[in-house]
């Protein structure tokens, strides 16, 4: 039997010099049963025309409209399955993934206990690549969030690391499971983007599948650090998401607790804006506690 088979799904969306380096490290990745689609999320600029011309043997899909991070990537996962492989690797566009990344989540995912949905490797911060951003991460009941575990530690190389279960991955970059992902139909669209990696690992964990770390497979993200203020959009929509997985899964006991703490929090989040007389965020703030819809 041959090694197993992995597509690997990068979303573009204007923005063509990251999503080159990124698909430049998967080129130079060490797996030979790796292969490559580029979902353009319809670019407003001319950023899917060059990346065609610049990596003219990378298979594209041309989505038409931005779908947002699920409906860009169920576009590709959904191109990707066609094609019978045995795993779909999400990799976001403003990663740099090492050579041998891809065979150690495979060969984790291959040697895992009972039914594999998905593993992920140790993120690092682009820009300080010795310092973590996720390495292996939970869900919080409390916060409706995926936490990060370790994040903003310096990257301890010596140090003894094992593969590790997790509750929640990270989708800035995960190897799932071609079973997973048809039995799931991949990324809840109602969501568009942010917390949409959450709401997949419940449900990965609730349809039986473990989801693992593994340590020894690694990648940097170009991210700002984690103090750095949220936009906007990011605040409206991390905010009314996170309300949207806790709806979706949560028990009364556990979305009590997560909506008191979430409106204290949110109002006094609100007060620091109005004070400061930030008009946008305060706004956002008011909308993130507004009306679930799918255009949220």
């Amino acid at each position: 039997m041959g090694i197993p088979t992995v597509t690997a799904i990068v979303l573009n969306w204007c923005d063509e010099a990251l999503t080159a380096d990124c698909l430049r490290s998967l080129l130079a990745s060490d797996y030979r049963a790796l292969r490559i689609l580029l979902v353009d999320n319809g670019s407003t600029d001319n950023s899917y025309e060059q990346l065609r011309e610049s990596f003219p043997n990378i298979e594209f899909l041309q989505t038409g409209n931005n779908l947002g991070y699920t409906g860009g990537n169920n576009r590709g996962i959904e191109r990707a399955l066609k094609d019978d492989p045995d795993y779909v690797l999400i990799l976001n566009n403003d990663t740099v993934i090492e050579p041998e990344a891809v065979g150690r989540l495979v060969d984790a995912a291959e040697n895992g206990h009972g039914k594999v949905g998905g593993v992920v490797p140790k993120i690092l911060y682009y820009d300080r690549p010795d310092q973590i951003w996720y390495a292996g991460g939970e869900f919080s009941w409390l916060r409706g969030l995926g936490l990060h575990w370790r994040e903003g530690d310096l990257d301890q190389i010596d140090g003894a690391e094992t593969i590790l279960p997790v509750t929640f991955m990270t989708g800035a970059c995960c190897l799932l499971s071609s079973e997973a992902l048809s039995e799931l139909k991949g990324f809840d669209e109602d969501f568009l983007a942010y917390v949409e990696d959450a709401d997949l690992s419940l449900r990965m964990g609730q349809a039986g599948y473990e989801m693992y770390y593994q340590p020894s497979a690694r990648l940097l993200h170009h991210c700002p650090p984690s103090d750095t203020p949220p936009s906007p959009f990011q605040i409206r929509q991390r905010d009314c998401n996170r309300r949207r997985v806790m709806k979706k899964h949560a028990s009364l006991g556990q979305y009590l607790p997560f909506l008191a703490r979430f409106y204290i929090t949110r109002i006094i989040l609100w007060l620091g804006y109005a004070f400061r007389r930030d008009r946008e965020r305060s706004r956002a703030i008011l909308k993130g506690m507004g009306k679930l819809d799918n255009s949220s």
